[in-house]
């Protein structure tokens, strides 16, 4: 960071972070925040700077006590607790979203093309929300179809008008992580994978789940980290982004 971009910060500020405001120009979209680890003192001040030069300013992995802190000096911030989720959307109203709870935002159908996030079980939920709100932010039309695991075959099946409409699809699976391979031999678009920390002791904290996605058999799968939600979400909105970007 140049001097001259030091010279803007605050001094408490400039202690803990050093923001880089130039991302968007080079990626397409702002810095985010994660959450996990800072103070929500610390949180609501890098969130306060970077919504004075972006419309959109998203936080991953923040607390409840960080929210109530950015809420208090952003009264527009967004909460979603289930999935621990911080975001200000200053867009005009046909664009912005807001509300509390992933399916509320999804429901509105902003955006463009079609991302589908998927997820084995409830309990990986939390993932996929992060997942599906990531892209949602970032402009691209999402949905989220929930607990269609392949313990029970038919869920998924079930769903196959869905899932052959959608530009690019995100599966979430903890246990032994097989949902991305199902998916994959059931369409011809790319299937994002990702591993949750779900599942008995032989699981290894997703583990299993991460080894079993990178060793798929089916064509056309890619596998993030353990729990990244937020890293499908951007890589699935960068796959679905072409088909409406100028």
């Amino acid at each position: 960071m140049s001097a001259t971009n030091n010279a803007q910060y605050s001094p408490s500020l400039a202690e803990f972070a050093n923001l880089d405001f130039e991302r968007s120009e080079r990626c397409g979209w702002p810095e985010v925040v994660f959450g996990q680890g800072k103070t929500p003192e610390q949180i609501a001040a890098i969130l306060t700077t970077l919504s004075e030069r972006n419309e959109v300013v998203l936080c991953t992995r923040a607390s409840a006590e960080a929210a109530a802190a950015v809420q208090a000096v952003l009264p527009q911030a967004n909460y979603v607790s289930a999935c621990h989720l911080l975001f200000v959307d200053r867009r005009s109203a046909e664009l912005r979203l807001s509300g509390q709870s992933t399916a509320e935002i999804l429901k509105a159908g902003r955006g463009q093309g079609q991302v589908l996030v998927c997820c084995a079980g409830t309990t990986d939920l939390p993932v996929a929300e992060e997942a599906a709100l990531t892209a949602a932010l970032m402009g691209s039309r999402v949905q989220l179809l929930a607990d269609i695991g392949i313990a029970g075959l038919h869920r998924s099946l079930a769903h196959l008008t869905e899932l052959r409409a959608a530009r690019v699809i995100v599966a979430v699976a903890g246990m032994e992580g097989a949902l991305p391979s199902l998916l994959a031999g059931l369409v011809e678009v790319p299937v994002v994978a990702v591993p949750t920390s779900v599942g008995y002791g032989a699981n290894f904290g997703g583990l299993a789940a991460l080894l079993g996605m990178l060793n798929s058999c089916a064509n056309g799968v890619s596998v993030v980290n353990i729990d990244n939600g937020f890293g499908a979400g951007v890589i699935a909105h960068r796959i679905n982004q072409p088909a409406w970007a100028d």
